[in-house]
């Protein structure tokens, strides 16, 4: 039997509302991995400072809070300060970096 133009809109309403919570679904799957928590971005930001061999961040201080990171501590050199900022900055998830790092003066290392 050949079905009349009546069944169709109806069939089709189904079809789009099932795609469309199909891409809602994923969509939102996509932006939840997108997130990146406090926790994962403090873990990365100390793993990559202090297997850096410019910054030897072992000791600094990393704190993360909505994505900002602060660093803290001192450093022999500018250019191991710069480069802290640098490697935080590039984990993802981070929104912005305070460089709160200090150069110690020669005075200070003994």
């Amino acid at each position: 039997m050949r079905s009349t133009g009546v069944q169709w809109p109806g069939k089709m309403t189904s079809k789009i509302s099932a795609f469309l919570v199909a891409v809602l679904f994923l969509a939102g799957a996509c932006l939840a991995k997108g997130l990146v928590s406090d926790d994962m971005i403090y873990n990365n930001v100390r793993i990559k400072l202090a297997s850096d061999e410019v910054v030897k961040g072992g000791a600094l201080q990393v704190d993360v809070k909505d994505g900002v990171v602060t660093l803290g501590g001192s450093v022999e050199q500018d250019k191991q300060k710069e480069r802290a900022a640098k490697l935080a900055r590039r984990i993802k998830g981070v929104k912005q970096v305070v460089n709160n790092i200090t150069i110690r003066s020669k005075n200070d290392s003994q």
